[in-house]
């Protein structure tokens, strides 16, 4: 099968003919149909982030289900299925707990170090999976607790997209700040995950919702996603002075969905006493934030977002719900449609900022 491989970072993705696997137990092979560009493959390419290498970047994936292995009883062939990177175990604390999304037992849904490897090239060598998944492939061997069945009423180069971005800016919004109906929200960034969180909060009933981004066509964008106020950051000489006096002294919550330590910053700067800035963009590990400590007294509140607290297996099908019934809009998010082979030349379009979420059509 082609996939989309990374052997070097930095570096680029390289086209490769590798060898998959046959399902093991718990295992399911899927015929990828569509996978969304994530910024979050991007970190990984420029190399912010480590990985082990080779690997099949890709983990924003919807497919349809050719084969099973053995004790595979949620999927049979012929399911359409969403991919999610918050494979869960279903047995350690944080699952137990109601929050599968942080599950720390990997090795439960992992082949171990002696078994055949799911991925390899023709020479034997061992090729990984990105989040344990490689979406940017012909086909994806992964396991049951990674995927959820899906209506095939939805075309799944669309369905590709909640699999990552919009589960989690949606979720950021929605489930980890859970906004209320009437509050004031800006959202930093009108990529993918940004303009579903602006979707979020349009759904959870905001009143306001400022967007702020350096592309006035992302802007126009976030418009359409439900924003009622657009900043150009390129335009305004201090983004959080200008929206404190948009909202008389500031929002109730604010997110950040770039990954940068400015603008992670700004967002908890101009939160309103008693506003929560959540971070959902990935800052590189290394990066430390620096806000004033004396915000503390005035009850403000900054915290992160795993992937939207999902549920997956419910949140999903609850969101495609809401997009068959023209409640949250994903056509309007693909700015474009791509083959395998052009995989390098979409990241070059997210590098320049003039695109919202690019899909590989398999």
């Amino acid at each position: 099968m082609k996939a989309a491989v990374l052997c070097e970072q930095p570096g680029d993705l390289v086209i490769e003919d590798l060898k998959i696997d046959t399902p093991g137990p718990q295992e399911v092979l899927i015929q990828t149909v569509g996978a969304g560009l994530c910024h979050s493959d991007l970190h990984f390419m420029e190399g912010l982030f480590r990985s082990k290498l080779p690997a099949v970047m890709g983990h924003e994936s919807a497919g349809i289900v050719q084969s099973v292995g053995r004790d595979v009883t949620y999927v049979k062939p012929g399911d359409h299925v969403v991919a999610c990177l918050s494979i869960f175990c279903g047995q350690c604390r944080q699952c137990l707990s109601g929050n599968p999304h942080r599950c720390s037992n990997t090795r439960a849904t992992s082949r171990g170090r002696d078994d055949e490897p799911r991925l390899q090239r023709h020479d034997g060598t061992p090729v990984d999976q990105m989040a344990r998944l490689g979406g940017f492939a012909e086909e994806m061997l992964i396991h049951q607790n990674g995927i959820v069945k899906v209506t095939e009423d939805v075309s799944l180069e669309k369905a590709c997209l909640i699999g990552c971005g919009v589960t989690t800016g949606f979720g950021a919004a929605v489930k980890t700040a859970a906004v209320p109906v009437g509050a004031t929200v800006c959202v930093i960034g009108c990529g993918g995950i940004g303009l579903s969180a602006i979707q979020g909060a349009r759904v959870a009933g905001a009143s306001r919702i400022i967007a702020v981004d350096m592309s006035a066509e992302k802007l126009e964008t976030a418009k359409v996603m439900g924003a009622t106020d657009t900043l150009n950051a390129s335009e305004t000489d201090d983004v959080v002075t200008a929206v404190k006096e948009l909202t008389k002294g500031g929002v109730e919550y604010s997110f950040e969905a770039i990954g940068l330590k400015q603008t992670a910053e700004q967002a908890f700067e101009m939160l309103a006493v008693g506003g929560t800035a959540t971070i959902v963009g990935m800052v590189p590990s290394s990066t430390k934030l620096e806000i004033r400590g004396i915000d503390f007294l005035s009850e403000k509140k900054l915290q992160g977002s795993m992937m939207g607290s999902n549920q997956f297996r419910t949140d999903i099908p609850q969101m495609i719900d809401l997009y068959l019934n023209g409640r949250l809009l994903l056509d309007e998010m693909v700015s474009a449609t791509i083959d395998l082979e052009q995989v390098n030349e979409g990241y070059a379009w997210m590098k320049e900022g003039t695109v919202a979420r690019t899909v590989i059509s398999f």
